[in-house]
């Protein structure tokens, strides 16, 4: 009787009889894959998202029902203003490192390089987070030529939107200048 090597199917594992030995998703079960909360929804919930301020519950969503939740989400709801301040001075100061450690991030909107206000003065002038200055410059140009008070005399809301447009103008144009510094 000879041994014929090759001939049929080999039973045998490489773990030697030792399950932790194989590598990860090797296993014959069938994975767990939790659903996205948002009923009728059928993709795999994997982005968490708070149920309520301050609490550790969370619902798990799909990555577009993430989206549209985080989009109306208020993180100061049921804070006075007060407090709501405080809160806000707080993770400034507990995350500033992250600002520092910002230059070495990537560029583009999003990126965390734009304060608040630098954002708020943008979307009064009706551009993108990621918005150059030379495109600033045009479109508070072209706002300002409408609401001039040499165009409009006499008109209270026209004055208000001009200096508001001065204002949002003055904002970026010291970032620019900060940038320019530091770059």
């Amino acid at each position: 009787m000879a041994y014929r090597r090759g001939m049929g199917r080999s039973t045998r594992s490489n773990d030697w009889g030792f399950p932790r030995w194989r590598g990860y998703g090797s296993s014959r079960e069938a994975a767990q894959v939790r659903l996205c909360d948002r009923h009728g929804c059928t993709n795999p919930g994997n982005c968490p998202a708070p149920k309520s301020p301050n609490s550790p519950e969370r619902w798990m969503f799909c990555q577009q029902h993430a989206a549209e939740y985080n989009a109306g989400w208020d993180y100061f709801a049921g804070l006075d203003a007060e407090e709501a301040a405080q809160r806000e001075a707080d993770e400034t100061r507990d995350n500033s490192g992250y600002r520092e450690a910002a230059h070495y991030g990537w560029a583009g909107s999003g990126d965390g390089t734009r304060s608040r206000d630098e954002l708020r003065a943008l979307d009064l002038l009706g551009l993108s987070p990621d918005a150059d200055f030379e495109e600033v410059k045009k479109a508070w140009r072209s706002k300002a030529k409408e609401v001039h008070p040499d165009v409009r005399p006499g008109d209270e809301e026209a004055a208000k939107a001009f200096q508001a447009l001065q204002l949002a103008y003055e904002v970026l144009r010291a970032a620019e200048e900060r940038r320019e510094w530091k770059g």
